[in-house]
């Protein structure tokens, strides 16, 4: 007698968990770095350097 395998089938899609899990700390990174006034610090540090380029600052 033979014994007839069932096959199963493949989901259509799959999720993969790791890139969502990345994008999800770095979003909280974006958002904590928004929250401690990081863009404001950076701006000022950017217009020194230009201005001290340039020999005004």
């Amino acid at each position: 007698m033979k014994r007839h395998r069932v096959r199963r089938r493949k989901p259509a899609y799959t999720i993969r968990k790791a890139p969502l899990l990345v994008s999800l700390f770095f979003l909280a990174l974006l958002l904590a770095g928004i929250a401690s006034g990081e863009p404001g610090r950076v701006l000022e540090q950017a217009c020194q350097v230009c201005l001290s380029c340039i020999g005004i600052g």
